[in-house]
């Protein structure tokens, strides 16, 4: 599709256009024009955008939809949810913005004179992806260097290590890389102490474990490799004792559609599986889980900075040698599919280190807590517009999150076990498995269950 075809956007007259304004409320100085192509990049900016111009009237900042990605579903929907004034990308021809802002590098820009600011949409520059250019494959988040030899083109790092990363796929990179942070890392951090409220809020009582399910995108990621996981591990876990929620990629989601991946998941979202929506919800969640179950996307990476127990179910060839995520890989155990998942699960949080996981943070984010400060100061000069006061932007905490998608289990498999205490009396022992998620389970796992607690196979 030609990015300068979008039959279904037309040229807006307000806040920008020829006689915007006269149309106009607020005297605006500098426009700042977002590139929305996927899913992911559009919420990354969504994220952070609100907090740095906060306040601030002189800023008029409009969308411009480039609907080239294969990933393109469901970005029009998330602009308009958030009231945000979406163009199509050919108006881009016919405006003068102060400043353009993306955290999709893919995007073929309009000549021009104004700066350009990207943004990483995960942690870094962690791993190859197929190129929509060629057949090749190229590195994630790096810049082609067709924006780059236009010399106004400045890329965000969160690491400056990951400045000989980029010069290593690209040597036009040099001295075009700004260090700011990670501001999803500083959220996330931030909410940390509020985990048990974030939790509760997501529906979970205290007396159970919350375990998230990390889905990247792609034929290696967990989906990818072993769709039936979801299903297995809330047929294996007690329902009184575990409850799971998976955080998946939105580009699965753009490529797939939410009607074929509640299919695949069917089972297990009627075991109660809840399914976070990726649009802010999902940070929620990982500050709320006592262990992440993930592979090798930035969910998972993030998790593991966090100081969270990581098991990883799957992790493609494709992470880069030398980055944070190649050394979580080296550092995380890795789960087996064939061997008990419950036993793999509770091994991952008991024998957990504190720390464990540090030199991986240190690897992927610098400055902790000041990459909202940093990213203000560096789009206010690039549009050269006076920096607001005060200049500290403090990091605020999540918002609680509303209660995610999830289906209440009503049929059960239920095994007892009675065993003598130390005082001679019996105790009898009765945990609940979802009957949904038992029909996904062939009759050797669920019999071996059973066996463990000494009982053969019941069902209520």
């Amino acid at each position: 599709m030609n990015a300068n075809v979008v039959p279904h956007l037309q040229d807006l007259r307000a806040p920008v256009g020829q006689d915007a304004h006269r149309w106009n409320t607020f005297r605006t100085k500098k426009t700042l024009v977002v590139a929305a192509r996927t899913v992911t990049s559009t919420v990354r900016v969504l994220e952070s955008l609100p907090t740095l111009l906060r306040n601030d009237s002189r800023v008029g900042v409009v969308f411009a939809h480039d609907p080239t990605s294969a990933f393109n579903d469901g970005v029009l929907a998330l602009l308009r949810d958030a009231g945000c004034r979406v163009m199509p990308w050919s108006q881009l021809d016919t405006i003068k913005p102060d400043l353009i802002l993306s955290a999709s590098e893919n995007i073929d820009l309009p000549a021009g004179d104004c700066p350009v600011l990207v943004l990483p949409h995960g942690v870094g520059f962690q791993k190859l992806v197929p190129d929509s250019r060629t057949t090749q494959t190229r590195l994630s988040g790096a810049v082609p260097d067709a924006l780059l030899d236009a010399g106004r083109t400045w890329i965000a790092v969160s690491h400056p290590d990951q400045e000989q990363q980029l010069l290593a796929a690209h040597p036009k990179v040099r001295g075009r890389t700004l260090l700011v942070g990670d501001p999803c890392f500083d959220e996330l951090s931030a909410s940390l102490p509020d985990a048990v409220s974030y939790k509760r809020a997501l529906g979970v009582s205290d007396d159970k474990r919350l375990i998230v399910l990390s889905s990247t995108w792609g034929p290696t990621s967990l989906l990818g490799r072993d769709p039936g996981l979801p299903a297995r591990a809330l047929a294996e876990l007690p329902y009184d004792e575990y409850r799971f929620a998976a955080i998946i990629h939105p580009n699965v989601w753009s490529a797939h559609g939410s009607w074929q991946i509640r299919a695949v998941l069917a089972d297990a979202l009627e075991a109660g599986l809840l399914l976070m929506s990726t649009v802010h919800a999902w940070r929620s969640a990982l500050v709320a889980a006592q262990a992440v179950v993930g592979d090798h996307g930035s969910v998972t990476l993030y998790g593991a900075a966090l100081g969270k127990p990581v098991l990883l179910a799957a992790f493609g060839d494709e992470s880069v040698p030398g980055t944070a995520m190649a050394a979580l890989g080296q550092t995380a155990p890795r789960l087996s599919p064939h061997n008990d998942l419950r036993l793999q699960i509770e091994s991952v949080v008991a024998d957990h280190t504190p720390g464990l996981y540090s030199e991986v943070s240190q690897l992927a984010f610098a400055a902790p807590g000041r990459a909202l400060a940093r990213l203000r100061t560096v789009l206010y000069n690039l549009m050269e517009l006076a920096e607001p006061t005060p200049t500290a932007l403090p990091v605020r905490s999540l918002p609680r999150p509303n209660a995610p998608e999830g289906t209440a289990v009503t049929s059960w498999t239920v095994e007892s076990a009675a065993r003598p205490d130390e005082g001679g009396q019996w105790v009898v022992t009765v945990r609940r498995y979802p009957a949904a998620a038992s029909r996904t389970c062939d009759e050797e796992t669920v019999v071996f269950r059973c066996r463990r607690s000494g009982n053969s196979p019941r069902s209520a």
